[in-house]
This record gives C-alpha cells, sequence and structure tokens, in this order.
C-alpha cells in the first residue's frame, strides 16, 4: 500500500468529500479517486460508499482508516524527531491540561516556549479528569500536565512532579445551608458533581475516601470546567474545583468556599508523558519551560 493512497484516504474520510480530500492533498479529484481505488483493488473490498453529499467510510474502510491514521502520525512525528535531532525545532506538539494548569501554569510555559521555538505549533485540550490518562495512552497528546494519579504502575510514563493544588469544597453563593457546613460527614447527603469518567472514580471520591468516609454517589458527571461551574452556581450541587481559580474575580462572585475541618484535598500536580515520548526533543523542551513556569508561581504567591 503506497502512503499517499492512504493519506488520501484518511483526508477523503476526515473531509467527507472526495473534492475537499484532494484540494488538501494537492492532486486533481481524478488523481485523488484513482489512489482509493487502487487501494480497494488491491484489499479486494469496497472502502467507501459514494454518494451525491460525499462519501462515507465501509466497515472495512473504518478498520483501514484507524490504523492508516495510527501509521502515518508514527511516520510524522518520526520525521519531526528526526528533524528536531538536527536541530530543526518546527512540527506540532499537544498538551492536555487541566483547568488549574491552563489558568496559571501553562500560558508562562507557552509563552517562555513559543519565543524560544517559534515553529513549533502547540495545541491545548483541557483535562478536567486525568486519572485514567486516557488521552495520552491514545496518543491524542504528547504531554499532560495534572494530578499524579496515585495508583500509577511503574513504567506507565515519565513524570516531571511540577506543584502543589488545593481541591477546595465549594458551593453556589447564597446557598446558606450547604455553605455553614463544617465537616465532610455533614455533606454526604449532598447533591455532588463528580469531575470523572464514571461514578467510580473522581476527585470527591478520593476525598472523602482518604478521611474514611464512604463517598456518596453523583447526582451529576461533567467532563468541561464549564458544566462543573454552571450546576454548581445556579443549583444546589456541591463540587470540588481548585482554590485558585474558586477564589478567582471572575468566579468569586458565583461561588463560596466551604470551611472544612477536614480541609481540602491536596493533590500534586506533574508533567506526564509517554517513556517513548522523552525521545522527542521538543518534548524535553517543553517539560524544561514548565519547570521554569511552576517556579515562576512559586515566587508569585506571597
Amino acid at each position: 500500500m503506497k502512503l499517499n493512497a492512504l493519506r488520501a484516504l484518511i483526508l477523503a474520510i476526515d473531509t467527507g468529500s472526495l473534492r475537499s480530500a484532494a484540494k488538501k492533498l494537492g492532486v486533481s479529484q481524478p488523481a485523488l479517486t484513482k489512489m482509493v481505488r487502487e487501494l480497494e483493488a488491491e484489499l479486494g473490498s469496497t472502502l467507501l460508499e459514494r454518494s451525491t453529499t460525499g462519501v462515507i467510510p465501509t466497515a472495512q474502510g473504518k478498520i483501514l482508516y484507524a490504523r492508516a491514521s495510527a501509521a502515518t502520525r508514527e511516520l510524522d512525528e518520526a520525521a519531526q524527531q528526526i528533524g528536531q535531532m538536527g536541530g530543526r525545532m518546527v512540527g506540532e506538539l499537544s498538551v492536555g491540561a487541566v483547568p488549574l494548569a491552563l489558568l496559571m501554569l501553562i500560558p508562562e510555559a507557552v509563552r517562555t516556549f513559543s519565543a524560544d521555538y517559534p515553529a513549533i505549533m502547540l495545541q491545548l485540550r483541557e483535562e478536567l479528569y486525568v486519572e485514567q490518562l486516557t488521552q495520552l495512552h491514545q496518543r491524542a497528546v504528547d504531554v499532560i500536565v495534572g494530578p499524579i494519579p496515585k495508583d500509577m504502575r511503574p513504567g506507565e510514563c515519565h513524570i516531571e512532579r511540577l506543584m502543589e493544588i488545593e481541591m477546595a469544597v465549594v458551593v453556589r453563593r447564597g446557598n446558606h445551608a450547604t455553605a455553614r457546613a463544617t465537616s465532610l460527614a455533614s455533606l454526604q447527603d449532598a447533591r455532588w458533581v463528580y469531575t470523572s469518567l464514571s461514578g467510580h472514580t473522581g476527585y470527591v471520591r478520593t476525598l472523602f475516601e482518604s478521611n474514611d468516609l464512604p463517598a456518596p454517589p453523583p447526582a451529576a458527571i461533567v467532563n468541561s470546567t464549564l458544566g462543573l461551574l454552571s450546576l454548581i452556581s445556579h443549583g444546589d450541587c456541591v463540587g470540588l474545583m481548585p482554590l485558585p481559580i474558586a477564589q478567582h474575580p471572575a468566579v468569586q462572585p458565583y461561588l463560596s468556599v466551604v470551611p472544612l475541618k477536614e480541609g481540602p484535598l491536596v493533590l500534586e500536580v506533574g508533567a506526564m508523558v509517554r517513556s517513548e515520548a522523552m525521545l522527542k526533543p521538543v518534548v524535553r523542551k517543553f517539560l524544561v519551560h514548565l519547570h521554569r513556569a511552576s517556579k515562576h508561581l512559586v515566587k508569585l504567591e506571597p
């Protein structure tokens, strides 16, 4: 199978159009169509279903698309890595980060990193809950910045420890009954919002279990900061939020921090990368700038 033919198939499925795929690949539509037909002839299977509105992959097309996407991504990364080893700092770097890191850590790291390596395109993704490192394992990101999971397997990934954060219990401002709570036990029957992939995980569960209390069932599960803010600030829900965000001037009018005797949940934030990703010079360079940014934050905190 030819690499250009695989790229043609990927673009056709991504865009849903042979014409758009041909334009992106820089070839004529008949030439791109010929590439796809040669792939189909080689495999003895129809890969695309064509209609007047565009193209969609067949079952066989979906299988080849998944494998071809992974293969071309690996080849592109290899080409970038070889270039970077030769001193050509070009390519892309994808970073997933929790909201606190996006607010306080990533901007400084991006500012200094981009000044040193302007030819590197950065892609930033919000990761509200990183416990299972899904995006990292799926190679959707090169680096994840967030709380370090407690039960990581040895050698699962490389970790650079950066800073600690406090996760505070927050409620809607004006929700006086809940805001006057003094202990976690008094909030076990509250309507908790979990930031997790399921009700079986999450920092709320970690908070309760670390204080030898059974975790309450989630009233809702969210995967975005906006969803968390909306549910808590417009209802009777309770949730966990990084203290610096809860105390931010843009958030303070809507939320109150509940001062519990158990104190906040303290999490250690780090940068996590796949072990093999450490070979990429651009990843190593970005980790250096993350460390610089974390030291800059420590100086600003007083």
